[in-house]
């Protein structure tokens, strides 16, 4: 029991530097908007904030159907996503959980949840490009304009939990 909780801590100490390094490394230059639209179940959530918001945003009955399977399927690909990175950090660790691990293996494993996590994150912008495409220019704007706000409003309740 205290070797599978050593080797367990040290499978943690070692690998969390190399998984902190890969969330969202190309998101984080863009600065915080960005990033935090990036990040899993935000475009989610826009997509849910459109058609919640279908009256204000001006969108058609059809558009509202058509945004709702889109919100559905991607739900589903997050729901493979979680599932899929677990299952890699899972592999990982076992591969890791000798005192003298393959380096080639876990390297491979370490790939192999880039991998995942890039494709998943290609698959939201593919989404959200289809969503957006449904949207009139007026219909856009409305819609930018309200993710501000929401995302001035999260800022703000930050802060507030800060203090």
């Amino acid at each position: 029991m205290k070797k599978l909780l050593f080797a367990l801590l040290l499978t943690v100490v070692f690998a969390a530097p190399a998984f902190s390094q890969m969330m969202d490394p190309p998101m984080k230059e863009h600065g915080g908007g960005h990033a935090r639209m990036m990040r899993m179940g935000d475009m989610g959530g826009m997509m849910g904030m459109c058609i919640e918001q279908a009256g204000n945003i001006g969108l058609t009955d059809d558009q509202i159907m058509k945004m709702k399977s889109l919100h559905r399927e991607m739900q589903r690909k997050q729901a493979r996503f979680k599932a899929d990175l677990k299952i890699a950090q899972i592999d990982l660790m076992e591969i890791m959980e000798k005192k003298d691990f393959d380096l080639e293996k876990a390297g491979s494993g370490v790939r192999r949840i880039t991998e995942i996590r890039t494709a998943f994150q290609l698959a939201m912008l593919k989404t959200v490009k289809e969503m957006r495409t449904m949207l009139t220019e007026e219909q856009f704007k409305r819609m930018k304009m309200m993710m501000f706000a929401k995302m001035g409003e999260k800022r703000e309740s930050e802060r507030m939990m800060k203090k």
